[in-house]
């Protein structure tokens, strides 16, 4: 497939991939802002919206933006997967030469899509938005910390390289992103494992004016843990640097104790501190023993092919079930 930086004049495809989770009053104006954006970029686009079993009418919503609009595509889960799981199912349908996702919330600013596409015409792989003032709650902002926190150690991510929701990234690493079958899926750890040619770009931040984040605190600590045991060893190794760490301070410990002993027969060892011991090393080792236990579970998960995603329905199928129907209906009337 050609690339977006071709020199003729052939108009190319973005394909947008919206994850969307309870957005029915929010999505019509993404959408618009994506088509009123396109409209001014020598580029024809699609746009596919990824339904995450949403709790309120956010399919159907999906289902009218999708009528009478070939370039739209639709998707909804059997139940929630999160967005990441979204973003994958989107990624998978797109056919564009170059992906672009985005939240569905309109704190993304759609109407910036021209900075992001340039870059990857500029030679860029990737390119993600960088937010001078971020509009999230101070929740979310912690948990964006944390990430690019993880994301420095675990996924050696360039320190000054910032990592957001809104992203574009060329047709090869869609592609390489769409190889990764396993049940739990991270874009950051697959996006930086197929290229080190990332770039950002300045676009500015949105506040939410309509309901609130769909990521809670167990949301954001699952995904935390999908980076860390999906695509890193190194919790491992800590756990092991920790085991020989305190393995070798209890021993001195010991001698110490021992020592102290033999010094002075009268001074009593310390009842209080040996418990405090016990305690401290038996939590450590239980977190050790814990931390491995998740490598292994999610291997044992993955290894049963459980899915990243199962689709209950698309537009592509409701446009069938429709010509079916008229069919049927014109048949019975002849």
């Amino acid at each position: 497939m050609e690339s977006i930086n071709s020199n003729d004049n052939q108009m190319k495809l973005v394909s947008f991939v919206l994850p969307c989770y309870c957005s029915e009053k929010t999505l019509p104006g993404v959408v618009a802002e994506i088509d009123a954006a396109m409209e001014r970029l020598p580029y024809r686009h699609e746009i596919i919206m990824v339904n995450d079993c949403s709790k309120d009418g956010t399919w159907q919503t999906i289902r009218d933006l999708c009528r009478d609009h070939a370039q739209r595509f639709g998707i909804t889960f059997a139940r929630n997967f999160g967005q990441h799981a979204a973003l994958m199912a989107g990624i998978r349908a797109a056919k564009g030469d170059v992906v672009v996702c985005l939240d569905d919330d309109g704190q993304t600013p759609a109407d910036e899509v021209g900075k992001l596409l340039s870059a990857v015409k500029d030679g860029a792989d990737v390119c993600y938005a960088r937010y001078e003032h971020k509009q999230h709650s101070s929740f979310r902002n912690f948990g964006s910390f944390v990430n690019e926190k993880m994301a420095q150690w675990l996924l050696e991510k360039p320190k000054d390289l910032y990592l957001s929701s809104y992203f574009a990234m060329r047709r090869f690493v869609a592609d390489e992103v769409c190889r990764y079958n396993n049940s739990y899926a991270y874009l950051p750890g697959l996006v930086l494992r197929s290229t080190k040619n990332i770039v950002n770009v300045d676009v500015n931040h949105r506040a939410r004016k309509i309901g609130q984040s769909g990521y809670s605190f167990k949301k954001l600590l699952n995904l935390w843990l999908n980076g860390f045991t999906s695509f890193s060893v190194k919790p491992l190794r800590l756990a092991t640097m920790l085991g020989a760490i305190f393995a070798g301070a209890g021993f001195l410990y010991g001698i110490y104790t021992i020592i102290k002993k033999l010094v002075n027969p009268d001074v009593p060892v310390g009842f209080s501190a040996m418990m405090c011991a016990i305690i401290f090393f038996g939590g450590m080792l239980m977190l050790m023993v814990g931390m491995v236990g998740e490598y292994v579970g999610r291997t044992f998960i993955s290894s049963n092919s459980a899915p990243q995603f199962v689709i209950r329905d698309t537009t592509a199928n409701l446009e069938i079930h429709r010509t079916e129907a008229g069919i049927i209906d014109a048949e019975q009337k002849n």
